[in-house]
């Protein structure tokens, strides 16, 4: 046990974190995501028993979002005529908030299989058991400044 840490984050995802550098990605998975097929060449870590927000909330209380792009933090776009509503967006943005003072203004959307794309290029990916619908977010990390 550590002081101070979130108790969400198992020492995998903290090893994980650590490593990453400025400008790796991070994806934090819904249910339905693809995790492994599109992690094949990222490290994948199972929180199954999680969902995204309370996994979003604890990972950005240590990582640093870049600053060096207007969009470090992105969601998965809704395909043009599914009636999926995404609420869970406006929670992702509180968070965000938080957690940064640039506020929902660094959260982006991309296109569902553009955003499939990036996730193949990501350093880790998240598998949660969140069951909202595109509720997949992709962090950019940053630096931390001291």
């Amino acid at each position: 046990m550590l002081k101070g840490i979130p108790k969400i984050l198992s020492p995998e995802l903290l090893k994980v974190l650590c490593e990453m550098g400025h400008s790796d990605r991070l994806v934090i998975s819904d249910g339905n995501f693809p995790a492994e097929s599109m992690g094949k060449d990222a490290i994948v870590i199972r929180c199954d028993g999680h969902g995204v927000p309370e996994l979003l909330d604890a990972i950005l209380q240590v990582f640093p979002l870049d600053t060096y792009v207007d969009h470090p933090v992105n969601l998965m776009e809704v395909m043009p005529g599914d009636p999926v509503k995404t609420p869970i967006w406006d929670t992702y943005k509180e968070i965000v908030t938080k957690h940064d003072s640039r506020g929902s203004k660094t959260v982006g959307n991309i296109e569902r299989f553009a955003f499939y794309e990036e996730a193949k290029t990501a350093y880790a990916i998240i598998a949660t058991g969140e069951a909202a619908l595109y509720a997949n977010i992709m962090l950019q990390k940053g630096v931390v400044i001291d």
